[in-house]
């Protein structure tokens, strides 16, 4: 189970802090925006379905059905079961769906290509700021 890439790049968003596991937090990071996507395991709920669309609608983030069972979801994320999960770096949400892409194209593909426009303009992002801030202590002028 762990050999799927997209299981490893999920224990890995773990690891990192860039995760959170569960309906609560899931719900929590979706309202304060700070999810970048969401997975639902295929065999969770229909009301969990329906609380996944809910928590996508109020962030305005992309929520994704994962081709795994709970039990899988459980197992690389060291707990016994996970139906829902939300990922909160931009990087790591465009890396999981465009491994999905590879999978399943027709399925993922234009959630892949989506957050990756979003990830790119996130680095972008980060990359002027920490240019502004190396400027800063530099003492440059604007021009």
């Amino acid at each position: 189970m762990a050999s799927d890439p997209v299981l490893h790049l999920l224990g890995l968003a773990k690891k990192a802090g860039r995760l959170e596991i569960g309906e609560e937090p899931v719900g929590a990071a979706c309202r304060a925006r700070q999810a970048r996507l969401v997975l639902l395991a295929q065999d969770a709920a229909p009301n969990t379905r329906r609380r996944t669309a809910h928590f996508g609608q109020s962030g305005d983030v992309l929520w994704l059905e994962a081709p795994f069972d709970k039990a899988q979801l459980g197992f690389i994320l060291g707990r016994f079961s996970c139906a829902m999960l939300a990922i909160t770096d931009a990087g790591f949400a465009a890396a999981v769906t465009e491994k999905l892409a590879l999978a399943d194209l027709d399925k993922y593909g234009f959630a892949a290509q989506q957050l990756r426009a979003r990830a790119d303009r996130a680095l972008k992002r980060q990359k002027e700021k920490r240019q502004h801030e190396k400027n800063i202590r530099a003492g440059k002028k604007k021009p």
